[in-house]
Protein backbone atom coordinates (compact mmCIF):
# COMPACT_ATOMS: atom_id res chain seq x y z
CA UNK A 1 0.00 0.00 0.00
CA UNK A 2 1.46 3.39 -0.95
CA UNK A 3 0.12 6.60 -0.44
CA UNK A 4 2.19 9.30 -3.13
CA UNK A 5 1.84 13.27 -2.46
CA UNK A 6 3.03 16.57 -3.48
CA UNK A 7 2.80 19.81 -1.52
CA UNK A 8 0.39 20.97 -4.46
CA UNK A 9 -1.11 18.01 -5.32
CA UNK A 10 -3.28 15.81 -1.90
CA UNK A 11 -5.58 13.44 -2.55
CA UNK A 12 -8.95 14.14 -1.36
CA UNK A 13 -10.16 12.67 1.77
CA UNK A 14 -12.94 11.63 0.09
CA UNK A 15 -11.40 9.80 -2.66
CA UNK A 16 -9.73 7.46 -0.31
CA UNK A 17 -12.01 5.65 0.76
CA UNK A 18 -10.00 2.42 0.21
CA UNK A 19 -7.32 3.82 2.20
CA UNK A 20 -9.40 4.75 4.93
CA UNK A 21 -11.19 1.38 5.58
CA UNK A 22 -7.85 -0.28 5.66
CA UNK A 23 -6.56 -1.89 8.90
CA UNK A 24 -5.68 0.35 11.55
CA UNK A 25 -3.64 -2.70 13.11
CA UNK A 26 -0.48 -0.93 14.90
CA UNK A 27 2.97 -1.70 13.16
CA UNK A 28 5.96 -2.49 14.27
CA UNK A 29 7.79 1.17 13.81
CA UNK A 30 8.14 4.46 11.52
CA UNK A 31 10.81 5.03 9.67
CA UNK A 32 11.39 8.27 7.83
CA UNK A 33 14.16 9.05 5.18
CA UNK A 34 14.24 12.77 4.03
CA UNK A 35 16.98 13.78 0.89
CA UNK A 36 17.19 16.76 -1.22
CA UNK A 37 18.86 19.00 1.20
CA UNK A 38 22.18 18.61 3.68
CA UNK A 39 23.66 20.00 6.60
CA UNK A 40 21.58 22.69 8.21
CA UNK A 41 18.51 22.76 5.95
CA UNK A 42 18.33 18.71 6.43
CA UNK A 43 18.01 19.39 10.51
CA UNK A 44 15.71 21.74 9.74
CA UNK A 45 13.33 20.02 7.74
CA UNK A 46 13.75 16.85 10.39
CA UNK A 47 13.06 18.99 13.28
CA UNK A 48 9.87 20.48 11.84
CA UNK A 49 8.65 16.96 10.42
CA UNK A 50 5.92 16.12 12.68
CA UNK A 51 7.04 12.59 12.01
CA UNK A 52 10.68 12.74 13.14
CA UNK A 53 8.58 12.70 16.66
CA UNK A 54 7.24 9.34 16.18
CA UNK A 55 10.45 7.27 14.46
CA UNK A 56 11.62 6.09 17.75
CA UNK A 57 7.93 4.17 18.57
CA UNK A 58 5.04 2.80 16.96
CA UNK A 59 2.24 4.25 15.12
CA UNK A 60 -1.06 3.37 13.88
CA UNK A 61 -2.04 3.45 9.98
CA UNK A 62 -4.44 6.37 10.73
CA UNK A 63 -1.45 8.58 12.80
CA UNK A 64 0.92 7.81 9.69
CA UNK A 65 -1.35 8.98 7.39
CA UNK A 66 -2.06 11.77 9.14
CA UNK A 67 1.42 12.87 9.87
CA UNK A 68 2.52 12.20 6.49
CA UNK A 69 0.17 14.44 5.21
CA UNK A 70 1.29 17.74 6.72
CA UNK A 71 5.15 16.79 6.13
CA UNK A 72 5.03 18.66 2.51
CA UNK A 73 3.64 22.10 4.72
CA UNK A 74 5.94 21.53 7.48
CA UNK A 75 9.01 20.97 5.04
CA UNK A 76 8.34 23.79 3.45
CA UNK A 77 8.03 26.16 6.09
CA UNK A 78 10.58 24.75 8.05
CA UNK A 79 13.04 26.31 4.89
CA UNK A 80 11.74 29.95 4.74
CA UNK A 81 14.04 31.37 7.72
CA UNK A 82 16.61 30.46 5.83
CA UNK A 83 15.65 32.28 2.36
CA UNK A 84 13.76 29.30 0.44
CA UNK A 85 10.48 30.69 -0.79
CA UNK A 86 9.63 28.35 -3.11
CA UNK A 87 10.36 24.61 -1.86
CA UNK A 88 8.77 22.25 -3.60
CA UNK A 89 8.44 18.59 -1.71
CA UNK A 90 7.06 15.33 -2.84
CA UNK A 91 7.39 11.65 -1.95
CA UNK A 92 5.50 8.37 -0.64
CA UNK A 93 3.81 6.45 1.99
CA UNK A 94 4.70 3.06 2.10
CA UNK A 95 3.47 0.16 4.69
CA UNK A 96 5.66 -3.22 4.63
CA UNK A 97 4.75 -6.37 6.97
CA UNK A 98 5.53 -4.52 9.91
CA UNK A 99 6.25 -0.91 9.44
CA UNK A 100 5.41 2.41 7.75
CA UNK A 101 7.60 3.42 5.64
CA UNK A 102 7.86 8.30 5.00
CA UNK A 103 9.82 9.03 2.43
CA UNK A 104 10.10 12.73 2.06
CA UNK A 105 12.29 14.32 -1.50
CA UNK A 106 12.41 18.49 -0.69
CA UNK A 107 13.40 20.51 -3.52
CA UNK A 108 14.31 23.84 -1.90
CA UNK A 109 14.41 25.98 -5.25
CA UNK A 110 16.42 29.26 -5.59
CA UNK A 111 16.58 30.96 -2.54
CA UNK A 112 15.79 35.09 -1.60
CA UNK A 113 19.20 36.40 -1.89
CA UNK A 114 20.41 39.83 -0.10
CA UNK A 115 20.77 42.34 -2.52
CA UNK A 116 21.17 45.31 -0.51
CA UNK A 117 22.08 45.93 3.74
CA UNK A 118 21.75 49.34 4.49
CA UNK A 119 23.03 49.46 8.28
CA UNK A 120 22.91 53.00 9.39
CA UNK A 121 24.91 54.14 12.48
CA UNK A 122 25.91 57.57 12.80
CA UNK A 123 28.72 59.35 14.90
CA UNK A 124 30.92 58.05 17.16
CA UNK A 125 29.80 55.03 18.24
CA UNK A 126 30.58 53.56 14.79
CA UNK A 127 34.39 54.30 15.59
CA UNK A 128 34.84 52.16 18.19
CA UNK A 129 35.90 49.05 17.88
CA UNK A 130 33.87 46.48 19.19
CA UNK A 131 31.01 48.23 17.40
CA UNK A 132 33.04 48.21 14.03
CA UNK A 133 33.36 44.74 14.71
CA UNK A 134 29.76 43.54 14.87
CA UNK A 135 29.23 45.52 11.89
CA UNK A 136 31.39 44.09 9.67
CA UNK A 137 30.78 40.34 11.19
CA UNK A 138 26.78 41.43 10.42
CA UNK A 139 24.98 38.50 8.31
CA UNK A 140 23.77 37.71 5.74
CA UNK A 141 25.96 39.71 3.11
CA UNK A 142 25.05 41.19 0.23
CA UNK A 143 24.52 37.91 -2.37
CA UNK A 144 24.21 35.47 0.59
CA UNK A 145 20.51 33.37 1.01
CA UNK A 146 18.01 35.75 3.32
CA UNK A 147 19.45 33.49 6.44
CA UNK A 148 16.45 35.03 9.47
CA UNK A 149 18.25 33.37 12.39
CA UNK A 150 21.66 35.02 11.26
CA UNK A 151 20.03 38.38 10.60
CA UNK A 152 18.34 38.36 13.90
CA UNK A 153 21.73 37.22 15.47
CA UNK A 154 23.77 40.12 13.58
CA UNK A 155 21.16 42.63 15.08
CA UNK A 156 21.71 41.81 18.48
CA UNK A 157 25.67 41.33 17.82
CA UNK A 158 25.35 45.41 17.16
CA UNK A 159 22.76 46.29 19.85
CA UNK A 160 24.99 44.54 22.33
CA UNK A 161 28.54 45.94 21.42
CA UNK A 162 26.62 49.29 21.70
CA UNK A 163 25.46 48.56 25.40
CA UNK A 164 28.75 47.22 26.20
CA UNK A 165 30.66 49.89 24.41
CA UNK A 166 28.39 52.32 26.82
CA UNK A 167 25.52 53.49 24.94
CA UNK A 168 22.81 52.35 27.22
CA UNK A 169 20.21 54.36 25.19
CA UNK A 170 20.71 52.86 22.16
CA UNK A 171 17.26 52.19 20.12
CA UNK A 172 16.73 50.85 16.42
CA UNK A 173 13.64 52.61 15.18
CA UNK A 174 14.02 51.28 11.66
CA UNK A 175 14.14 47.80 11.14
CA UNK A 176 12.87 45.80 8.58
CA UNK A 177 13.44 43.68 5.78
CA UNK A 178 11.86 43.47 2.48
CA UNK A 179 11.30 40.62 0.03
CA UNK A 180 10.05 40.94 -3.51
CA UNK A 181 9.38 36.75 -4.32
CA UNK A 182 9.34 37.49 -8.07
CA UNK A 183 12.59 38.53 -8.40
CA UNK A 184 13.88 36.13 -5.58
CA UNK A 185 15.60 39.69 -3.85
CA UNK A 186 15.52 41.17 -0.39
CA UNK A 187 16.59 44.51 1.10
CA UNK A 188 17.46 45.29 4.86
CA UNK A 189 17.14 48.44 6.58
CA UNK A 190 18.60 49.04 9.94
CA UNK A 191 18.81 52.52 11.39
CA UNK A 192 20.42 52.39 15.21
CA UNK A 193 19.69 55.82 17.49
CA UNK A 194 22.56 55.35 20.27
CA UNK A 195 22.22 58.15 21.71
CA UNK A 196 24.65 59.18 24.52
CA UNK A 197 27.90 56.94 25.96
CA UNK A 198 27.54 57.19 29.16
CA UNK A 199 30.37 57.46 31.96
CA UNK A 200 31.06 55.56 35.40
CA UNK A 201 29.68 57.04 38.43
CA UNK A 202 29.95 55.82 41.80
CA UNK A 203 30.53 52.16 42.89
CA UNK A 204 28.40 50.67 45.51
CA UNK A 205 29.65 47.60 47.01
CA UNK A 206 26.62 45.38 49.07
CA UNK A 207 27.33 42.28 51.09
CA UNK A 208 30.46 42.04 51.65
CA UNK A 209 33.13 40.86 54.66
CA UNK A 210 35.44 43.90 53.74
CA UNK A 211 34.84 47.72 54.15
CA UNK A 212 34.90 49.64 51.00
CA UNK A 213 37.90 51.45 51.14
CA UNK A 214 39.71 47.42 50.86
CA UNK A 215 37.65 46.50 48.04
CA UNK A 216 37.78 49.76 45.84
CA UNK A 217 41.46 48.70 45.18
CA UNK A 218 40.12 45.76 43.06
CA UNK A 219 38.39 48.64 41.00
CA UNK A 220 40.28 48.67 37.66
CA UNK A 221 38.79 52.39 36.68
CA UNK A 222 38.03 55.94 37.84
CA UNK A 223 35.07 57.57 38.65
CA UNK A 224 34.46 59.29 35.01
CA UNK A 225 36.25 56.88 33.11
CA UNK A 226 33.83 55.52 30.15
CA UNK A 227 31.14 52.59 30.74
CA UNK A 228 32.65 49.58 28.95
CA UNK A 229 31.58 45.75 29.74
CA UNK A 230 34.88 44.61 29.24
CA UNK A 231 35.97 47.01 32.65
CA UNK A 232 33.01 45.35 34.69
CA UNK A 233 33.82 41.43 34.06
CA UNK A 234 38.02 42.93 34.59
CA UNK A 235 36.62 43.35 38.36
CA UNK A 236 34.14 40.36 38.52
CA UNK A 237 36.84 38.56 37.54
CA UNK A 238 39.43 40.09 40.11
CA UNK A 239 37.18 39.49 42.75
CA UNK A 240 36.37 35.58 42.22
CA UNK A 241 40.35 35.43 41.76
CA UNK A 242 40.75 36.73 45.36
CA UNK A 243 38.82 34.20 46.56
CA UNK A 244 37.02 36.00 49.04
CA UNK A 245 33.49 35.59 47.77
CA UNK A 246 30.55 32.72 47.10
CA UNK A 247 29.04 35.40 44.71
CA UNK A 248 30.18 38.28 42.77
CA UNK A 249 27.74 39.85 40.79
CA UNK A 250 28.75 43.59 38.69
CA UNK A 251 25.99 45.62 37.21
CA UNK A 252 25.38 48.88 36.28
CA UNK A 253 22.42 50.51 38.14
CA UNK A 254 21.04 51.79 35.03
CA UNK A 255 17.50 52.40 37.16
CA UNK A 256 19.54 55.35 38.57
CA UNK A 257 21.60 56.45 35.23
CA UNK A 258 21.04 60.14 34.98
CA UNK A 259 22.96 62.68 33.34
CA UNK A 260 25.12 60.40 31.26
CA UNK A 261 26.15 58.86 34.54
CA UNK A 262 25.50 55.07 35.75
CA UNK A 263 26.45 53.87 39.09
CA UNK A 264 27.52 50.50 39.52
CA UNK A 265 26.34 47.68 42.07
CA UNK A 266 28.74 45.18 42.88
CA UNK A 267 26.78 42.29 45.22
CA UNK A 268 29.18 39.75 47.08
CA UNK A 269 28.45 37.02 49.06
CA UNK A 270 31.09 35.99 51.55
CA UNK A 271 33.07 32.48 50.77
CA UNK A 272 33.51 29.80 53.31
CA UNK A 273 35.97 31.04 55.39
CA UNK A 274 38.25 28.22 56.39
CA UNK A 275 38.88 25.07 54.30
CA UNK A 276 40.49 22.17 55.50
CA UNK A 277 41.70 19.19 53.22
CA UNK A 278 41.99 15.68 53.87
CA UNK A 279 43.58 12.78 51.86
CA UNK A 280 45.53 9.84 50.63
CA UNK A 281 47.27 9.96 47.47
CA UNK A 282 49.84 7.89 45.55
CA UNK A 283 52.93 9.00 43.08
CA UNK A 284 55.76 7.18 41.82
CA UNK A 285 58.34 9.58 43.21
CA UNK A 286 56.89 9.82 46.41
CA UNK A 287 55.32 6.78 47.30
CA UNK A 288 51.99 6.55 49.53
CA UNK A 289 51.08 9.04 51.79
CA UNK A 290 48.39 11.24 53.49
CA UNK A 291 48.12 15.20 53.32
CA UNK A 292 46.07 17.22 55.50
CA UNK A 293 45.97 21.35 55.32
CA UNK A 294 43.97 24.31 56.72
CA UNK A 295 43.45 27.63 54.64
CA UNK A 296 41.81 30.50 55.77
CA UNK A 297 40.69 32.73 53.01
CA UNK A 298 41.13 35.62 55.05
CA UNK A 299 42.41 36.61 58.59
CA UNK A 300 41.27 39.86 59.08
CA UNK A 301 39.61 43.00 57.35
CA UNK A 302 42.52 43.88 55.51
CA UNK A 303 42.23 40.28 53.37
CA UNK A 304 45.23 38.82 54.97
CA UNK A 305 45.76 35.03 54.65
CA UNK A 306 47.00 32.09 55.87
CA UNK A 307 47.43 28.14 54.35
CA UNK A 308 49.09 25.01 56.38
CA UNK A 309 50.21 22.12 55.12
CA UNK A 310 51.22 18.74 56.06
CA UNK A 311 52.38 15.93 53.95
CA UNK A 312 53.23 11.94 54.83
CA UNK A 313 54.16 9.99 52.31
CA UNK A 314 56.78 7.10 52.06
CA UNK A 315 59.52 8.91 50.81
CA UNK A 316 58.68 12.38 51.46
CA UNK A 317 57.39 14.06 54.54
CA UNK A 318 56.89 18.11 54.58
CA UNK A 319 55.03 21.02 57.08
CA UNK A 320 54.75 24.25 55.56
CA UNK A 321 53.10 27.76 56.04
CA UNK A 322 52.26 30.67 53.91
CA UNK A 323 51.14 33.66 55.12
CA UNK A 324 49.96 36.17 52.63
CA UNK A 325 49.11 40.15 52.32
CA UNK A 326 47.30 40.81 49.16
CA UNK A 327 47.60 44.41 47.83
CA UNK A 328 45.28 44.47 45.25
CA UNK A 329 45.34 47.31 42.85
CA UNK A 330 45.90 47.08 38.75
CA UNK A 331 49.05 45.25 39.38
CA UNK A 332 47.68 42.56 41.93
CA UNK A 333 50.58 42.50 44.22
CA UNK A 334 50.86 40.58 47.04
CA UNK A 335 53.57 39.85 49.86
CA UNK A 336 54.31 36.07 50.77
CA UNK A 337 56.08 35.13 54.08
CA UNK A 338 56.61 30.83 54.40
CA UNK A 339 58.37 28.44 56.32
CA UNK A 340 59.04 24.94 55.13
CA UNK A 341 60.59 21.35 57.02
CA UNK A 342 61.19 19.02 54.17
CA UNK A 343 62.59 15.30 54.85
CA UNK A 344 63.58 13.49 51.27
CA UNK A 345 64.08 10.19 51.53
CA UNK A 346 64.82 8.72 47.90
CA UNK A 347 66.90 6.33 46.28
CA UNK A 348 69.55 8.25 45.38
CA UNK A 349 69.26 11.22 48.31
CA UNK A 350 68.48 11.70 51.91
CA UNK A 351 67.93 15.13 52.86
CA UNK A 352 66.57 16.95 55.89
CA UNK A 353 65.92 20.70 55.08
CA UNK A 354 64.50 24.15 57.01
CA UNK A 355 63.74 27.04 55.21
CA UNK A 356 62.17 30.19 54.90
CA UNK A 357 60.84 32.58 52.09
CA UNK A 358 60.22 36.40 51.60
CA UNK A 359 58.77 37.41 48.31
CA UNK A 360 56.77 39.43 46.61
CA UNK A 361 54.63 38.75 43.62
CA UNK A 362 52.41 41.09 40.89
CA UNK A 363 51.37 40.95 37.27
CA UNK A 364 53.80 42.52 35.02
CA UNK A 365 54.23 42.30 31.63
CA UNK A 366 51.51 39.39 31.35
CA UNK A 367 53.57 37.16 33.19
CA UNK A 368 53.29 36.53 36.99
CA UNK A 369 56.57 37.96 38.28
CA UNK A 370 58.28 36.59 42.01
CA UNK A 371 60.59 38.81 43.12
CA UNK A 372 62.35 37.44 46.61
CA UNK A 373 64.63 35.91 49.14
CA UNK A 374 65.31 32.46 50.34
CA UNK A 375 67.02 30.75 53.39
CA UNK A 376 67.59 27.58 53.49
CA UNK A 377 69.83 25.04 55.99
CA UNK A 378 69.89 21.35 56.30
CA UNK A 379 72.17 18.00 56.24
CA UNK A 380 71.63 15.78 53.03
CA UNK A 381 72.96 12.47 51.83
CA UNK A 382 74.06 10.68 48.59
CA UNK A 383 74.09 6.81 48.30
CA UNK A 384 73.92 4.57 51.43
CA UNK A 385 75.55 1.98 53.49
CA UNK A 386 75.81 -0.40 50.39
CA UNK A 387 77.92 2.08 47.98
CA UNK A 388 79.27 4.13 50.32
CA UNK A 389 78.06 7.71 50.62
CA UNK A 390 78.77 11.56 50.43
CA UNK A 391 77.63 13.69 53.28
CA UNK A 392 77.14 17.04 53.53
CA UNK A 393 75.90 20.28 55.49
CA UNK A 394 75.03 23.72 54.07
CA UNK A 395 73.34 26.84 54.56
CA UNK A 396 72.46 29.34 51.27
CA UNK A 397 70.48 32.50 51.70
CA UNK A 398 70.09 33.97 48.21
CA UNK A 399 67.54 35.90 45.97
CA UNK A 400 65.59 35.10 42.97
CA UNK A 401 63.30 35.60 40.01
CA UNK A 402 60.38 33.85 38.85
CA UNK A 403 58.50 34.40 35.83
CA UNK A 404 55.31 32.59 35.33
CA UNK A 405 52.82 32.61 32.14
CA UNK A 406 49.99 29.89 31.63
CA UNK A 407 47.15 29.97 29.48
CA UNK A 408 44.17 27.08 29.15
CA UNK A 409 41.04 27.14 27.49
CA UNK A 410 40.00 24.44 30.36
CA UNK A 411 42.20 24.18 33.60
CA UNK A 412 40.80 21.00 34.36
CA UNK A 413 41.19 19.05 30.72
CA UNK A 414 43.61 21.25 28.55
CA UNK A 415 43.11 21.33 24.91
CA UNK A 416 44.82 24.42 24.16
CA UNK A 417 47.38 25.47 26.19
CA UNK A 418 50.89 26.33 27.71
CA UNK A 419 53.01 26.90 31.01
CA UNK A 420 56.21 28.79 30.70
CA UNK A 421 58.40 29.07 33.97
CA UNK A 422 61.67 30.96 34.12
CA UNK A 423 64.08 31.23 37.48
CA UNK A 424 67.01 32.50 38.53
CA UNK A 425 69.04 32.30 41.54
CA UNK A 426 72.29 33.69 42.67
CA UNK A 427 73.82 33.86 46.03
CA UNK A 428 77.49 35.38 47.52
CA UNK A 429 79.92 33.13 49.91
CA UNK A 430 80.43 34.24 52.77
CA UNK A 431 76.74 35.91 52.84
CA UNK A 432 75.13 32.96 54.76
CA UNK A 433 75.76 31.12 51.92
CA UNK A 434 78.84 28.60 51.76
CA UNK A 435 79.87 29.15 48.14
CA UNK A 436 79.07 31.73 44.98
CA UNK A 437 76.42 30.22 42.91
CA UNK A 438 73.86 31.42 39.91
CA UNK A 439 71.52 29.29 38.50
CA UNK A 440 69.05 29.19 35.94
CA UNK A 441 66.16 27.73 34.39
CA UNK A 442 63.48 27.35 31.72
CA UNK A 443 60.26 25.18 32.06
CA UNK A 444 58.01 24.89 29.32
CA UNK A 445 54.91 23.06 28.28
CA UNK A 446 52.64 23.10 25.47
CA UNK A 447 49.18 21.19 24.72
CA UNK A 448 46.93 21.38 21.46
CA UNK A 449 44.08 19.33 20.73
CA UNK A 450 43.58 17.21 17.40
CA UNK A 451 40.07 16.87 16.90
CA UNK A 452 37.82 15.98 19.22
CA UNK A 453 39.76 12.55 20.52
CA UNK A 454 43.18 13.49 20.45
CA UNK A 455 45.78 15.55 22.09
CA UNK A 456 49.35 16.39 21.09
CA UNK A 457 51.58 17.42 24.41
CA UNK A 458 55.03 18.92 23.83
CA UNK A 459 57.31 19.21 27.22
CA UNK A 460 61.18 20.81 27.79
CA UNK A 461 63.71 21.93 30.24
CA UNK A 462 67.02 23.63 30.12
CA UNK A 463 69.17 24.37 32.99
CA UNK A 464 72.55 25.29 33.94
CA UNK A 465 74.58 26.40 37.15
CA UNK A 466 77.83 28.09 37.98
CA UNK A 467 79.54 27.50 41.83
CA UNK A 468 82.50 27.91 43.42
CA UNK A 469 82.26 24.78 45.26
CA UNK A 470 79.18 22.19 43.71
CA UNK A 471 79.66 20.24 46.32
CA UNK A 472 78.30 22.86 49.01
CA UNK A 473 75.29 23.04 46.88
CA UNK A 474 72.18 21.10 48.59
CA UNK A 475 70.18 18.68 46.74
CA UNK A 476 66.96 20.62 45.80
CA UNK A 477 69.55 23.58 44.13
CA UNK A 478 71.65 20.86 41.58
CA UNK A 479 70.42 19.01 38.97
CA UNK A 480 68.29 15.62 38.45
CA UNK A 481 66.79 13.87 35.94
CA UNK A 482 64.10 10.71 35.75
CA UNK A 483 61.22 10.05 37.35
CA UNK A 484 57.23 11.22 36.59
CA UNK A 485 58.29 14.59 35.31
CA UNK A 486 61.14 14.43 33.64
CA UNK A 487 62.33 11.37 31.73
CA UNK A 488 60.06 8.45 32.42
CA UNK A 489 61.57 4.98 32.45
CA UNK A 490 64.09 5.70 35.01
CA UNK A 491 63.66 6.06 38.42
CA UNK A 492 62.87 9.51 40.07
CA UNK A 493 66.24 11.20 40.56
CA UNK A 494 68.49 8.17 39.13
CA UNK A 495 70.44 10.55 36.19
CA UNK A 496 73.02 12.73 36.54
CA UNK A 497 76.47 12.51 37.40
CA UNK A 498 78.41 9.75 39.19
CA UNK A 499 80.79 8.81 41.31
CA UNK A 500 82.29 5.05 42.45
CA UNK A 501 82.77 5.60 46.32
CA UNK A 502 82.98 1.21 47.13
CA UNK A 503 84.92 -0.45 44.52
CA UNK A 504 82.87 -2.94 42.75
CA UNK A 505 79.16 -0.80 43.70
CA UNK A 506 77.08 0.77 41.66
CA UNK A 507 77.76 4.74 41.48
CA UNK A 508 76.46 6.91 43.22
CA UNK A 509 74.52 9.71 41.97
CA UNK A 510 75.28 13.08 43.20
CA UNK A 511 73.43 15.91 40.50
CA UNK A 512 74.40 18.04 37.67
CA UNK A 513 75.05 21.07 37.06
CA UNK A 514 73.16 21.51 33.43
CA UNK A 515 69.89 19.73 32.93
CA UNK A 516 68.43 19.28 28.98
CA UNK A 517 65.22 17.64 28.77
CA UNK A 518 62.73 17.27 25.79
CA UNK A 519 59.70 14.94 25.59
CA UNK A 520 56.89 14.14 23.00
CA UNK A 521 53.45 12.35 23.91
CA UNK A 522 50.20 11.67 21.75
CA UNK A 523 47.09 10.88 23.61
CA UNK A 524 43.68 9.08 22.04
CA UNK A 525 40.41 9.12 24.12
CA UNK A 526 38.48 6.03 23.09
CA UNK A 527 35.61 7.00 25.76
CA UNK A 528 34.98 10.54 27.07
CA UNK A 529 36.93 10.20 29.91
CA UNK A 530 39.27 7.72 29.18
CA UNK A 531 41.76 7.69 27.23
CA UNK A 532 45.43 5.92 25.69
CA UNK A 533 49.21 7.34 25.44
CA UNK A 534 52.13 7.42 23.84
CA UNK A 535 55.54 9.04 24.76
CA UNK A 536 59.03 9.27 24.44
CA UNK A 537 61.38 11.02 26.69
CA UNK A 538 64.89 12.68 26.22
CA UNK A 539 67.98 14.29 28.03
CA UNK A 540 70.13 14.25 30.35
CA UNK A 541 71.23 16.06 33.52
CA UNK A 542 74.91 16.58 33.48
CA UNK A 543 77.75 18.66 33.91
CA UNK A 544 79.91 20.56 31.41
CA UNK A 545 81.19 18.51 28.74
CA UNK A 546 79.75 14.25 29.91
CA UNK A 547 76.31 15.25 28.50
CA UNK A 548 74.94 11.90 27.25
CA UNK A 549 71.65 11.39 26.13
CA UNK A 550 68.83 8.86 27.50
CA UNK A 551 65.61 7.98 26.27
CA UNK A 552 62.59 6.81 27.82
CA UNK A 553 59.73 5.70 25.90
CA UNK A 554 56.26 3.72 27.43
CA UNK A 555 52.43 3.36 26.84
CA UNK A 556 50.38 5.25 29.53
CA UNK A 557 46.44 4.95 30.30
CA UNK A 558 44.72 8.27 31.01
CA UNK A 559 41.58 9.08 33.42
CA UNK A 560 40.02 11.94 33.68
CA UNK A 561 38.68 11.33 37.27
CA UNK A 562 36.39 13.66 39.50
CA UNK A 563 39.93 14.49 41.22
CA UNK A 564 41.70 15.57 37.98
CA UNK A 565 43.93 14.16 35.59
CA UNK A 566 45.02 10.61 36.54
CA UNK A 567 48.22 9.14 34.16
CA UNK A 568 49.32 5.47 34.33
CA UNK A 569 52.57 4.54 32.57
CA UNK A 570 54.55 1.88 31.90
CA UNK A 571 58.25 2.96 30.38
CA UNK A 572 61.43 1.34 29.54
CA UNK A 573 64.81 2.69 28.72
CA UNK A 574 66.20 2.79 25.07
CA UNK A 575 69.60 1.73 23.88
CA UNK A 576 71.29 1.79 27.84
CA UNK A 577 73.33 -1.02 28.13
CA UNK A 578 73.29 -0.28 32.15
CA UNK A 579 69.34 0.54 32.65
CA UNK A 580 66.75 -2.47 31.54
CA UNK A 581 63.72 -3.42 32.61
CA UNK A 582 59.77 -1.52 32.99
CA UNK A 583 59.19 1.55 35.47
CA UNK A 584 55.61 2.10 36.68
CA UNK A 585 54.75 6.24 36.69
CA UNK A 586 51.74 7.29 38.51
CA UNK A 587 50.77 10.52 38.42
CA UNK A 588 47.43 12.23 39.57
CA UNK A 589 47.22 16.31 38.92
CA UNK A 590 46.38 19.12 36.61
CA UNK A 591 47.82 19.46 33.02
CA UNK A 592 49.63 22.54 33.76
Amino acid sequence: MALRFSRNCFLPIASCGLLLCATDAWADKLSLSVDGVDGELRAAVLAALDLSQYTAGEVSAAQARRLYSHAAEQASKALEPYGYYDTRVDGELTQSSDAWNAVVHVHPGEPVVVAAANLVLEGPARELKAVRTALRAFAPKVGEPMNHAQYERGKTAIQAALFASGFLDAKLPTHKVTLTRSTRKATIDLVWEPGPRYRIGATKFEGAQFPAEFLTRYVPWQEGDYYTQELLLGLQQKLTDADYFALVDVNPDIEHAQDGVVPITVKLAPAKRSIYTAGLFVGTDTGFGVRGGLERRWLNRRGHKLKTEIILAERLKTVSALYQIPLPGPDSRSFNYGVNFRDENSESVQARTASAVANETRQWMGFTRTLGVHLQTGDFTFGDKDRGTIKGNSTVLYPEIGLTRKRADDPLFVRDGYSLNLLGRAAKGGLLADTDFVQVRADAKWIHGIGQRQRLILRGSLGAIWANDFDALPPDLRFFAGGDRTIRGYGFQSIGPQRVLIDGEDPVVFGGKDLAIASAEYEYYFRRNWGVAAFVDAGDAFSGSDYSVKVGTGLGLRWRSPVGMVRFDLATPVGDPDRHGVEIHLVIGPDL
